[in-house]
């Protein structure tokens, strides 16, 4: 891509962990600029689809895919971007609903073809910042922040999803940094929010330092 740039920092980890309220924590801290996961429609989308997976997980996927894939293209060209989840993460989606039988394994395969036709046209974050949470904590924070359609979903799905995480970063190929917050109140505790940050400046040292050993 002409004139671009590796995004600096993804923040990724399962819903309602604390994504959002880190981005802005990390522009603050490091001047970044951030992109955060605001699509109306998928919103839309979304809200059909608790309400009718099997009818509208393809959909859904492919069309958070797309814009996933437009706001990473947009945040590569700004450079000095921090983003709230990203296409890197899409896929965990999309194999869970294969697996739960929301997704056929037709539209599965469309889901793949079109997600590796895309990542050859981006390049993987300088870091990528996982939020690791039990489930339990997750739903806290889920009814905490209170959005009607979160709320009523089933914690089987919210377990599910928390183990798909797992699972991808298992496999990220990028520098991945993985922070524990069950505990932590990065947002109201100045304490927690000098750890993290401390985390984070450490990892993207250390990545430099790389990059000039080379």
């Amino acid at each position: 891509m002409e004139n671009a740039s590796n995004v600096e920092i993804v923040v990724d980890g399962v819903t309602g962990v604390g994504k959002s309220s880190l981005v802005k924590i990390l522009c603050e801290e490091f001047k970044l600029k951030p992109f955060n996961e605001m699509f109306e429609d998928q919103n839309r989308l979304l809200h059909k689809f608790f309400h009718d997976r099997p009818k509208w997980a393809f959909p859904m996927q492919t069309n958070f895919l797309t814009n996933r894939f437009k706001q990473y293209r947009q945040a590569m060209k700004i450079g000095n971007a921090v983003m709230d989840r990203s296409i890197y993460s899409d896929k965990i989606f999309a194999r869970m609903y294969l697996e739960y039988g929301y997704m056929l394994p037709e539209e599965y395969a469309v889901y793949n073809n079109l997600l590796h036709t895309m990542l050859e046209h981006v390049e993987p974050p300088k870091l990528l910042v996982y939020l690791r949470v039990n489930t339990d904590e997750a739903i806290r924070r889920i009814h905490k922040r209170g959005r009607e359609d979160e709320i009523d979903v089933e914690r089987e799905y919210w377990d599910t999803l928390n183990k798909f995480y797992e699972n991808n970063y298992r496999e990220f190929k990028g520098h991945l940094l993985t922070l524990q917050v069950d505990h932590l109140d990065y947002v109201h505790r100045p304490e927690d929010r000098q750890f993290v940050v401390n985390q984070i400046r450490a990892a993207r040292e250390k990545i430099l330092f790389q990059q000039k050993s080379v």
